[in-house]
Parts: C-alpha cells; structure tokens; sequence
C-alpha cells in the first residue's frame, strides 16, 4: 500500500501493513503544527470513516478539533449523528475550517471557538457558548494537548511546565467544572491521557506527569458522578500520527522511526483512535465508566 493511499477499515486487513511504516522522511513544523505539512499525510477518517448512526442528536464539545486525534472524532461525531462546537488555538483556523466543512457535509452543525484552553475564563466561556450554541451538552471530549519533547530537566522552564499543566489538566478540571451542572443523565466526558501515563519516556518529562493526573482525576470523577448517570472515561494512545509530533512533541531524530517500538512496528493514526471515542460516547458503552482505554499498537497499559 503506497502512503497516499486511504484504507478500507471495515475491510479485514493486516494491522501491520494497514498504514504506512517507518522510517518516515525527517520533518520538522513550527507549534502547533498542520496536518499539511505532515509527511506521509495522516488518516483522519476524511475518506475513510462510516457512521451508522450512534449519536444521533447528540451535542458535542470537542478540544483540539482541529487537527489529529480531536478532528479525527469529531468527523467521526458528525457520521455518526452529533452536531459539534470546535475548540482549538486561533492560529490552527485553517485546519479547523475543513473540518468545519466536513462536519456540514453530514448535515449536521459545527460551530466554531478558537481560543486558548490555558485561559479558565475562556474555558468557562467555552461551555456556555457550546451550551447556548447547541441549544445544550451532553458530551464533552478533552483532547487538546501540550508536548515538547526536551532531553535534560535542565531545559524545561517554568513557563513550558506551567503551560502543559495548565493545557493538559487544569483546562480539563476547568471545562469539566463548568460543563457538569449541565449534563443531563446519560451524558458522557472522555479524557484523553497517554501511554506516557504508564511508560514514560525520558524526553517528555512534564508532559507523562501530566497524564498520569488525567488518569487519575477521570477515575475519581467518574465515582463522584456516577450518581447523576453520567459517565467518565479516557483513551490512552500510544504514537499516533499528528502534527504534535514533528512540531516539538519528539526530538527530531525521532520522527523517521517514530512507532517503529511498537509490536504492530509502526504510529497509529487519528482514525484508528476515533472509533474508540464514538464507543465511549454513544449508549452501548452504558455499563462502562472510570475506564482507561488504550490505541497503542500493542504497548500494553497495566
């Protein structure tokens, strides 16, 4: 299978084979990144995905929209029946706009909130405008992310540690405070932690920190609401293919060989992660919350 093409997932297939291998060719992107200038380009589902229906009327926020693992679900979202509020930086408009359109093609509705998740006034914005926007909320998925990959403790700053914390988890805990008192019984709040959360790799020092909390913090939300009927669960991924990688979230001489550790020997990609999230969110994972699910190639979670 040549890079460019897109693969038939409901196909049976070999996993190995299904997307393209490393090495890739060396890159590098300014933050945050574009899906364009990725090389070979990612799946996010664009042509790929097929929804049957499973979130029909649902009400969606989804963080990091935009591009990787966020636009990957909320195309799939838009497939499968949910109309979507967009959040991402103001600087990744252009990726967000396609995706827009995507989610229109479907009929459904997309609204569109740049804006930075560092900021717990924006976030609290965030909410009300998606509630208003939607005429209410009943999912809310938390997939925008900070990595930068540094080799020596010595070189993460102050300011890079408080900013992955507070995109990582404090917009989390934010946007999870101000969407709660507006979930209805049978809603759903996905997190996104990490397979750094319980293999941390050595360069990526302040970012696996940050994961492990989301673990944490999803299975004690999930206990403190599940008296409401709402539940909470996070995906856990592994390498996935996304511009966070060659804008800084890996060292550069990691990008050509980049998923190759994995057993199935290569990055997953966006799509592969998506169908997870719509699991995750629609009503035959009823039974299921306080749960860590992870897309890591075989790099198994404890």
């Amino acid at each position: 299978m040549s890079n460019t093409d897109t693969p038939n997932q409901y196909a049976m297939q070999n996993p190995l084979t299904q997307y393209p291998q490393p090495e890739f060719p060396h890159q590098t992107q300014t933050p945050p990144g574009t899906v364009h200038d990725l090389h070979p380009a990612a799946d996010h589902g664009e042509k790929s995905y097929r929804g049957f229906g499973r979130l029909a009327g649902r009400k969606a926020l989804i963080t990091g929209a935009d591009s990787g693992i966020g636009r990957a679900t909320a195309i799939a979202f838009a497939r499968e029946g949910a109309d979507i509020v967009l959040s991402y930086l103001p600087e990744e408009e252009a990726d967000a706009g396609e995706v827009v359109a995507l989610i229109e093609a479907e009929g459904r509705k997309a609204v569109a909130l740049p804006g930075d998740l560092k900021d717990e006034a924006f976030c609290i914005e965030l909410v009300k405008n998606a509630r208003e926007a939607l005429g209410g909320l009943d999912v809310l998925v938390n997939v925008a992310g900070k990595q930068t990959a540094q080799h020596d403790i010595a070189d993460i700053t102050t300011e890079q540690f408080d900013a992955t914390f507070r995109t990582n988890v404090y917009a989390m805990f934010w946007l999870c405070k101000a969407a709660l008192p507006h979930l209805p019984a049978g809603a759903t709040i996905i997190n996104t932690a990490s397979i750094q959360a319980y293999q941390p790799s050595p360069t990526l020092l302040d970012y696996a920190p940050t994961k492990a909390a989301i673990v944490a913090f999803t299975k004690a939300l999930s206990k403190q609401v599940a008296s409401k009927g709402i539940r909470v669960n996070a995906v856990a991924p592994g390498p996935i293919w996304t511009p966070l990688q060659p804008s800084g979230g890996q060292p550069p001489e990691m990008i050509p060989p980049f998923g190759s550790e994995t057993p199935l020997k290569r990055a997953g990609q966006p799509a592969e992660c998506a169908p997870l999230y719509v699991m995750l969110a629609c009503q035959e994972s009823s039974y299921i919350t306080g749960e860590i699910f992870g897309v890591t190639g075989g790099n198994t979670l404890p």
